[in-house]
């Protein structure tokens, strides 16, 4: 290549290394174009992927009997700046040291026109295993107090009078506002609250 190039004129010579650069740039890009439309077609594969596992967890059962997450609950002894934040806008009650979040529970707050109240509250002695109010039709089991001692509490999904859980309610934790002013919980989450969560605790409502 290099002896042809030196017995060609000199317009030759320009006229070779352009077709070569021409050459060279058409293979590059050829392959850097379709490199590119292999990368751009696997993102749109993975994005496809991604979205339907959004798409199955919007929309698979809540398992209402099991905790919340897949790990052990956080030993409160070892959090000296441990207290509860309730959000009612994603029904999520976080268990916090700090701003740390120790532990995610699903749940489901106050209906509209029975709303859980708002604010700074903090959990007060009285707690029980079971209760059913005729009144509205409903009870729940591991029931925690945290405003005007027993009539606001943290507990597990409804059950009817034969202490049976409601399914249809049930199934909507952490999705739906449909309780009557208290905190819903899983019955596992609520049964370690029950047992574990210290009267005098902070509880952040918002």
């Amino acid at each position: 290549m290099l002896t042809k190039l030196a017995n060609m004129s000199t317009k030759q010579k320009i006229f070779s290394i352009i077709l070569i650069v021409v050459i060279l740039l058409k293979i590059f890009y050829g392959v850097t174009f379709k490199t590119g439309q292999k990368i751009i077609a696997a993102q749109s594969k993975i994005e496809k992927v991604e979205g339907k596992q959004v798409t199955q967890k919007a929309n698979e059962k809540v398992d209402w009997h099991d905790p919340s997450e897949n790990k052990p609950y956080p030993n409160i002894s070892d959090y000296p700046n441990f207290w509860i934040h309730v959000s009612i806008e994603k029904h999520r009650v976080y268990l916090m040291n700090n701003k740390e979040v120790l532990y995610t529970m699903l749940c489901s707050p106050g209906a509209a026109g029975q709303e859980t109240p708002r604010g700074t509250f903090s959990i007060q002695a009285e707690r029980g295993e079971h209760f059913y109010n005729s009144q509205s039709g409903e009870g729940a089991n591991y029931w925690v107090s945290f405003k005007d001692h027993g009539i606001y509490l943290f507990h597990t999904v409804p059950v009817d009078a034969n202490g049976n859980y409601v399914v249809s309610e049930a199934e909507q934790l952490g999705k739906a506002s449909n309780s009557h002013g208290c905190i819903r919980l899983s019955i596992a989450d609520a049964k370690w609250f029950y047992e574990n969560v210290p009267t005098g605790a902070k509880v952040v409502i918002d």
